[in-house]
């Protein structure tokens, strides 16, 4: 489903650089309603978000092939709880903190779009689902494009550096309908991630990361006052 997403985020972006507007003048909004009526939006949410699960279980079901149990042999699991918190927080404030600097040194040079992080209608249920698409990014990115994607290519006698730019620039390459700026952003957050990986061995303190991220870009964006969201659109 990633690499799909790459290559519908490959073509998204020569669309938006090959279009009149200039690509600092487009916009684009996630976590968008799915209908018009409150129960149904709710219902294709959810239906969303675990659907897209899916090659997250067939990645563990893969790896337990190997006759290993997939969740320790990714460090997907709740063994160290305060060292993996410990570990999120750090790298989430190493990639938060500069990135939002980048994303608005990007919409200052134009190489980023406007980006809405929530546009869901007003709902009782709006912030739980943004917790949990933000929960369903992190483990599908982390237990894809880090844990399963390294170990395979390990697997296959791959040079640790080839294998680490490969998955950063998957994970780039699927924010590219985002702007050029979020490609660059994400694949240095990928290396980063990555040699996290490489030392720790375990995805959770990762995954723990990047939920910790995605719910301050969604829920914040909910919360914030009309004048802030000018600010950063």
């Amino acid at each position: 489903s990633l690499l799909f997403s790459g290559a519908h985020s490959i073509i998204r972006i020569v669309e938006r650089l090959s279009a009149p507007t200039p690509l600092g003048q487009q916009s684009v909004a996630m976590n968008t309603p799915m209908a018009q009526r409150s129960l149904i939006d709710l219902a294709f949410q959810l239906n969303s978000i675990v659907f897209t699960l899916v090659p997250v279980a067939l990645a563990l079901f893969l790896l337990a092939g190997d006759r290993t149990n997939p969740f320790r042999r990714i460090g997907f699991d709740l063994r160290m709880p305060l060292r993996d918190l410990g570990g999120a927080f750090a790298i989430g404030a190493a990639i938060g903190i500069p990135g939002l600097a980048f994303y608005l040194l990007g919409r200052e040079l134009g190489i980023t779009v406007a980006i809405t992080p929530a546009a869901l209608q007003p709902e009782w249920w709006a912030v739980p689902v943004l917790l949990l698409a933000a929960a369903k990014n992190a483990i599908l990115e982390e237990v894809l494009v880090v844990g399963y994607a390294l170990e395979r290519w390990r697997q296959a006698g791959w040079n640790w550096w080839a294998a680490s730019l490969t998955s950063a620039t998957i994970r780039g390459s699927y924010h590219l309908y985002q702007g050029i700026g979020p490609f660059f952003g994400n694949l240095v957050m990928g290396l980063v991630f990555n040699e996290a990986y490489r030392r720790w061995g375990r995805t959770m303190p990762l995954v723990l990361a990047h939920f910790l991220i995605d719910l301050v870009a969604f829920v914040g964006w909910w919360l914030l006052p009309q004048a802030a969201r000018d600010f950063f659109g």
